[in-house]
């Protein structure tokens, strides 16, 4: 009955460490952007998986290849300090969507380790909404990530690249 009772007391002991022993969370970032241009005018400057050189302004270059076709398609898009890439999941030109995954990651380009990602342009307001949203981890999925590859570093660093994004395709659909 000792053992048993000692057995007992040593696990409610390692049940604070074992709360605190868990991975990184999904954190979640969604941006949006009124244009005012008819959503077909706005899909034809961004709707092709390979086209967003063409308007992000801190995308340098891009390779792509399979078209837009989706579990096909791939990218790999050049950054200020690195490339990554990432594959076409989802296209739909009629809902002009598409949804994309990072397949390659490049920590030092962008602190997270992971993401999911997805465009839509809709109707709004006489013009156009553009909503771009993504699903991540951050860059250091252990339990005390280093510091520039936490939660926040993730989630800022998300929320700039598609505010800069969307900001760089409305400048682009004015001046085509």
């Amino acid at each position: 009955m000792k053992k048993l009772f000692l057995a007992a007391f040593v696990a409610l002991l390692a049940l604070p460490s074992l709360a605190t022993a868990h991975g990184p969370t999904p954190q979640k970032v969604e941006e949006s952007i009124l244009i005012p241009a008819p959503p077909d005018a706005v899909w034809k400057v961004m709707g092709n998986f390979g086209s967003i050189g063409d308007w992000h302004p801190e995308v340098k270059k891009v390779t792509a290849t399979g078209d837009n076709t989706a579990g096909t398609a791939s990218r790999t898009i050049t950054l200020e300090k690195g490339d990554i890439t990432e594959g076409l999941d989802e296209y739909d030109a009629a809902d002009h969507r598409y949804a994309y995954r990072m397949s390659t990651e490049n920590i030092e380009a962008l602190p997270v380790s992971f993401y999911t990602a997805e465009i839509q342009v809709k109707p709004a307001d006489g013009g156009s909404q553009v909503t771009w949203g993504g699903r991540f981890y951050r860059a250091d999925t252990t339990n005390e990530p280093a510091e520039g590859q936490d939660d926040q570093s993730a989630i800022d660093a998300m929320t700039d690249f598609f505010k800069k994004g969307l900001d760089g395709l409305k400048a682009k659909v004015a001046k085509p």
